[in-house]
């Protein structure tokens, strides 16, 4: 109260109004009710005056007066955060703008709450009252965000975050002890295996903490193991516990059950002592009914992909304990009785564990666990009986597999294509976790991933099959690429994956772009966009493991592709071998070619017939860092194109060896499309003559329905502009103030030359249109424009 009474005194003479909204404020802990059902007309003067936590509470008696609270929320951020948000064009909700990014600055300790009084009430806890608009968080460094979240004095904000919070980013992490990585492991398993995370993203980690690393890539995809690991403040996870009740009353149910059946069994054969028989038929009873218990304990819990793997091989050994890791677990295992022959012959109806949420393994009272051991399994050895099974199926797919894409679903990094062998000391035992929710999105930007890792995530993504989009951007894959492969091969056998989206980026290629999109796109046809993006072909390209052929060969099927981007490292662009991809993607919307080289003069026409035969619903497509000086027919082909809705020329250098005439033509080819609706033309040396012949496009004998029009990096001058702008306005009262061009994009111009005259056309143009600019120092510029300055 002492605050906002200081803080007004500050601001000089007050109105009465505003001296009582004042004293109603600092009492709101007794009057909030009254105060909610106040006129609009007052509560309008009131809202100003609350600190966030009941302005938050307010929101309800806003919305019923008509009144809105987003300027007030405007104004918080602009006074307290300082800065302006990315895209803040975009946000629709300055509230849970202000609050999501409150928590996070507190949560981190980079916002002094005492600094202002609005932000500061005894009666709010500013973690608890803000978690629930918290959405997207970010952690990083040492996690000390994460140790704060799982302390125990904040278990309801982490309730909170468990139902609000769908992004979840590390950034900048560094080492961390066993104490932070516990925090992390409870973090974790409370977000995504019990809470509504969706998407997990890492970005810039130079020298990645593996065992860190390969923690949250395996609680992503859902994988962790039971015991003293789930402990929360020295007791089990309670969600993780009520399942576990569940499935013991189930289980005793079903021992209840058994028991009455023998004892059925007992009496019948109580009848039949005088056959001979009876000993031995009595003795295969017993062993089929031990048996198929074994098998309905093993199959009642989640199974990994290793245990399928095993059932289908015929392994003449069940383990019927999945946890089977550490000593002193108790296993049943049958030697006589095979799983293939077991599953042929059920004595009950057995539950599936996929498709449906995926309860915790209940953990037996015998189970110990050290909890120095905690991270033992992420590099743990498969030690199980049948850890020689691998062996022999990596011994028998080498055999068997025509080429590295045929792979078996169940042993998805073998040894091939840059794999080293299975059961080397990293690679994450699946056998030794429990099952729970996933991630659907995963993404990881500039993570150097060593051979240990990817073999890691390849087995991870062998059966993550609730994954909808994957993002490797800059992880120095090498020929590790073909172990990333293997693991996704093996996620296309399961019938229910779910991937979609795949944007693979990195500084080396370490095989040829076609044939890397050949293999992903033939491997999923269900994909509906796939990105491959290379900065610089690797010399040694070509020089892959023995035993993969190339994926040229690979028949592709009938895709649903709707967007390709491709990023060539300087490659000649043949269209013969970018043709089975076009047929194959009926579907295809987009099309983005990036630093592509055209071999020879045709090769632009052939894909452009290409392209008109095989892809008919093609609305977008874009052409970057591609020299089209010497391609002006088949520029114009596609500026009359009848479908293109949008089409892209960056810096593909249109005018370099050009004349008055091309530009003309571009013009009146424009002029007569109706369904061109952007045209991006940044990097190609409009200067400021070409620039005020664009203008011509909205003239009055044009049919244009242009909307969008993009002329960043074109070196335009600040007086340009402004002839621009008057000819734009000329043009649009000649059709009477009736014309689409909604937005005009300025990015990277010479307009800090003459600030005076920029401003005029700036302010000018935005009375016609949105314009999208930047404050850029020219002086800065490298000097290669020198023909249009």
């Amino acid at each position: 109260e002492a605050v906002l009474s200081a803080a007004m005194a500050a601001e000089g003479p007050r109105s009465l109004f505003a001296l009582s909204a004042a004293a109603v404020s600092c009492s709101m802990g007794a009057l909030e009710q009254d105060v909610w059902a106040l006129p609009g007309h007052l509560l309008r003067g009131l809202l100003p005056l609350l600190s966030i936590f009941r302005l938050e509470r307010a929101e309800d008696a806003a919305r019923r007066a008509g009144l809105s609270t987003q300027p007030i929320w405007r104004k918080l951020w602009d006074d307290v955060m300082k800065t302006r948000p990315p895209n803040s064009e975009n946000i629709t909700c300055w509230r849970k703008k202000f609050l999501e990014t409150f928590f996070s600055n507190v949560l981190h300790g980079v916002l002094d709450i005492s600094s202002d009084w609005r932000l500061n009430d005894r009666h709010f806890s500013p973690l608890l009252h803000s978690s629930p608009h918290v959405s997207q968080l970010t952690l990083c460094n040492m996690l000390q965000g994460a140790v704060e979240l799982t302390a125990e004095h904040n278990q309801k904000v982490l309730e909170n975050l468990a139902s609000s919070l769908q992004i979840l980013k590390f950034q900048h992490l560094l080492s961390s002890d066993q104490s932070i990585r516990h925090s992390l492991v409870l973090l974790l398993h409370r977000l995504i295996h019990h809470g509504s995370v969706s998407q997990v993203s890492m970005y810039s980690w130079p020298v990645p903490d593996t065992v860190l690393l390969v923690l949250i890539l395996s609680m992503s995809a859902g994988y962790w193991r039971s015991g003293n690991a789930l402990a929360y403040h020295s007791s089990p996870c309670g969600l993780c516990r009520e399942e576990d009740k569940a499935q013991s009353q189930e289980s005793a149910q079903e021992q209840a059950e058994r028991s009455c059946y023998n004892e059925r069994e007992h009496s019948d054969g109580e009848n039949q002592k005088g056959s001979p028989r009876a000993p031995e038929e009595a003795d295969a009873e017993v062993n089929r009914r031990g048996a198929d218990a074994c098998l309905n304990s093993a199959l009642s819990r989640p199974r990994s992909p290793l245990q399928n793997q095993a059932c289908e091989e015929g392994s003449s050994k069940v383990t019927c304990d999945p946890v089977g890791f550490q000593g002193g677990h108790s296993r049943c295992v049958s030697s006589q009785l095979s799983c293939r022959s077991a599953l042929r012959k059920p004595r009950r109806r057995l539950k599936p564990a996929a498709g449906k949420k995926r309860r915790c393994l209940r953990r037996s009272r015998e189970l110990y666990a050290d909890p120095e051991d905690l991270y033992d399994f992420v590099f743990t050895v498969a030690r199980e009986d049948n850890s020689g099974l691998l062996d022999r199926n990596s011994a028998t797919e080498g055999e068997n597999a025509d080429h590295w894409t045929s792979s078996s679903s169940g042993s998805p990094c073998t040894g091939q294509a840059g794999c080293k062998k299975r059961g080397s000391a990293g690679i994450f035992s699946l056998k030794a976790a429990c099952r729970f929710r996933s991630v659907s999105t995963l993404e990881l930007f500039s993570i150097p991933l060593t051979g240990e890792t990817c073999r890691t995530l390849s087995n991870l993504l062998s059966s993550w099959v609730s994954l909808e989009n994957l993002v490797l951007s800059y992880n120095g894959l090498g020929d590790n690429i073909f172990c990333i492969l293997s693991g996704l091969r093996a996620l296309s056998h399961h019938s229910d994956c779910h991937l979609r989206v795949v944007r693979i980026s990195d500084v080396f290629s370490h095989m040829p772009c076609m044939e890397l999109v050949r293999c992903i796109l033939s491997a999923f046809p269900q994909l509906h966009t796939l990105s491959v993006s290379f900065d610089l072909k690797n010399q040694l390209e070509g020089n892959r493991p023995e035993g993969n052929p190339s994926c040229s060969e690979v028949e592709i099927p009938e895709s649903c592709l709707e967007q390709l981007e491709i990023r060539f490292p300087r490659e000649p662009l043949h269209t013969k071998f970018l043709l089975p991809v076009l047929k194959a993607s009926k579907s295809l919307q987009q099309l983005s070619l990036d630093s592509a080289t055209l071999p020879c003069s045709q090769e632009l026409g052939l894909l452009l017939e290409a392209l008109k035969e095989c892809n008919p619903s093609l609305k977008k497509l874009s052409f970057h860092d591609v020299n089209l000086a010497e391609h002006q027919k088949e520029v114009l082909l596609l500026l009359q194109d009848p479908v293109l809705q949008e089409i892209t020329f960056s810096f593909c250098r249109l005018f370099e060896s050009s004349t008055t005439e091309f530009l003309s033509e571009i013009i009146n080819t424009v002029k007569r499309n109706s369904s061109l609706k952007s045209l991006k033309l940044p990097g190609n040396r409009l200067g400021n003559h070409r620039l005020v012949a664009l203008a011509d496009i909205f003239s009055e004998d044009s049919s244009s329905a242009l909307c969008q029009l993009d002329v960043s990096s074109n070196c335009i001058k600040p007086d340009g502009l402004l002839e621009f702008t008057k000819k734009l306005e000329g043009h649009i009262q000649q059709r009477g103030g009736q014309i689409q061009f909604t937005h005009l994009r300025l990015f990277q111009n010479w307009l800090d030359q003459d600030a005076e005259t920029a401003q005029e056309a700036l302010q000018r143009l935005k009375a016609v249109c949105s314009v999208v600019n930047d404050s850029w120092d020219s002086s800065q510029a490298f000097a290669d424009y020198i023909s249009v300055m």
